[in-house]
């Protein structure tokens, strides 16, 4: 099962300053940044997918620049991702048209026509038929029951644009293999769209409307699907926004699964509450520590509003955001002790974590709640136990819950320690 990054222009600054936390002088953004390819040295993903709706057009802004976008469009994507080099020449390109981004809607911006330019613009050798996302999921329907008006709206709009954009795809020749996108609003349904699409020429589907799915639904989805094209010899399956990337092993057990795509691990480092930070056990299990969070007290907008309310001096707080960092610091060189930089680290977070509108009991059991998740993060010292590039250079500052270039550098060594561990499930299954 290949491994496809989704990408939102996921690069770092690789001469950020970490002690003045400053970006180099000069530093012309995407010029002189790095992608994690290029910070491990090696690519910690088998393909990545680039949506329409992130690089943008005048239909819907996306989060790249208008020169991004234009420079893109000229050079392709390989290019563009700086996934030109020998090395990297394997690496497959996925595009999608980023159904998220106009969910709401009534139909989808994209023509086949300019789909398929798009594709060929940006040389993928792997895209999606235009998709309207369905988020409804009824665990309970039989065969075409139920679905709301709008949900069989949108499975006959994207079965409809499916079936011109393969035939529109074409003009693109071999080295290009389309997706058919499969929407539905239950699992029979995506079986039901999984035969037409087959029926159209696919030989490649993408389950999509996967993302606000427990597991158990996705299994329902995926063995529908899977059954349903069980007598295509040559049909393989991909997973789009598949974020339960900690449950992967069960996936193993269906044999057309050929690929996903996620952000997860790069996404955790800064937007879960408590794994931040991935490590490889001696076992091949992967166990997850809580990043220590200080931010930046004069740039932190939380920190502001406290200030502003009067709860906070400004002064203070920088003071209190000096010293949990040096304790840190000096923790991780061996020169204060665990109860020490934990005091500092907890004296800061008191600061951070206060609202008007929480009582000092919920607010201690909060701190009771990091001092145990720091306590083993610091104890444990997992930055010493990992050897990727990122750890080598950053040390205990990759542990920092502490600005963009921190945060994705962490993200940056999941990727590197979640694709090791797929490797290690394709050979152990």
């Amino acid at each position: 099962m290949k491994f496809i990054y989704a990408d939102s222009l996921d690069f770092v600054d690789p001469e950020y300053d970490f002690q003045a936390d400053a970006t180099r002088a000069g530093r012309d953004a995407y010029w002189g940044d790095a992608y994690a390819h290029e910070l491990l040295g090696y690519a910690p993903y088998d393909g990545i997918l680039v949506s329409r709706a992130i690089v943008g057009d005048h239909r819907l802004r996306g989060k790249y620049t208008d020169t991004q976008a234009m420079r893109f469009r000229r050079v392709g994507a390989r290019k563009f991702l700086r996934l030109d080099k020998p090395h990297l020449a394997h690496t497959l390109l996925f595009g999608d048209c980023g159904a998220f981004s106009y969910a709401s809607q009534s139909r989808p911006p994209y023509t086949p026509e300019d789909t398929v330019e798009f594709y060929a613009d940006g040389r993928f050798t792997h895209g999606c038929s235009i998709d309207h996302i369905i988020f409804e999921f009824d665990a309970d329907a039989k065969g075409m029951s139920g679905g709301s008006p709008q949900s069989r709206e949108r499975f006959d709009i994207t079965l409809e644009l499916a079936d011109a954009f393969i035939n529109r795809s074409r003009d693109l020749g071999p080295s290009f293999t389309p997706i058919g996108v499969v929407q539905g609003w239950s699992a029979p349904s995506k079986a039901e769209a999984a035969r037409r699409l087959v029926a159209m020429g696919y030989r490649y589907l993408a389950l999509g409307g996967l993302v606000p799915l427990k597991t158990s639904a996705i299994h329902q989805a995926v063995s529908a699907v899977h059954d349903a094209v069980a007598h295509v010899d040559d049909l393989r399956i991909h997973l789009l926004g598949f974020a339960k990337a900690d449950q992967l092993a069960e996936f193993f057990r269906y044999p057309r699964l050929a690929s996903f795509d996620t952000t997860s691990p790069l996404l955790r480092a800064f937007k879960d509450a408590r794994r931040n930070y991935y490590l490889r056990n001696a076992d091949g299990s992967i166990e997850y520590y809580t990043a220590l969070r200080i931010p930046q007290a004069l740039e932190n907008a939380h920190l502001k509003r406290s200030a502003q309310m009067g709860q906070f001096r400004q002064e203070d707080l920088a003071a209190k955001e000096a010293a949990a960092l040096s304790a840190v610091r000096s923790y991780a060189c061996g020169d204060t002790s665990v109860d020490v930089a934990l005091a500092a680290l907890l004296d800061y977070s008191r600061a951070f974590l206060w609202k008007p509108t929480l009582s000092e009991r919920d607010l201690s059991r909060h701190l009771a709640t990091l001092r145990n998740n720091y306590a083993r993060t610091l104890e444990d010292r997992p930055w010493q136990r990992c050897r990727c590039a990122v750890c080598d250079s950053l040390s205990v500052e990759v542990m920092l819950f502490r600005s963009s270039n921190r945060n994705k550098r962490r993200g940056i060594h999941n990727l590197a320690v979640f694709y090791e561990h797929l490797q290690e499930l394709r050979r152990s299954c």
